[in-house]
């Protein structure tokens, strides 16, 4: 019998969890596009286990035009679509 990882029960590695992987960027520069379409790019400085991440130097883009500059921003965990870690500024 086959099994593979996602059969029902699989454990990942605590290195591979999500939050663990975001916690090894805190300090780093990351994009996170939320489900509206808007994408933040800024240093990640703080996240929690709801996925909220605190952004310090953001700034927003919507279709690859930038908007707006900001300080901190929090962006709350339930609105992200997905996250780019190592990301560059553009």
């Amino acid at each position: 019998m086959h099994t593979n990882s996602f059969d029902h029960g699989a454990m990942m590695e605590p290195s591979k969890k999500p939050l663990n992987v975001l916690i090894k960027q805190l300090n780093g520069n990351i994009e996170v596009v939320l489900k509206n379409g808007c994408e933040y790019k800024g240093k990640m400085i703080k996240v929690d286990g709801h996925m909220n991440i605190l952004l310090e130097g953001a700034t927003e883009y919507k279709d690859e035009a930038m908007l707006t500059n900001y300080g901190n921003v929090l962006l709350r965990g339930n609105n992200v679509l997905y996250i780019v870690l190592d990301a560059t500024r553009h």
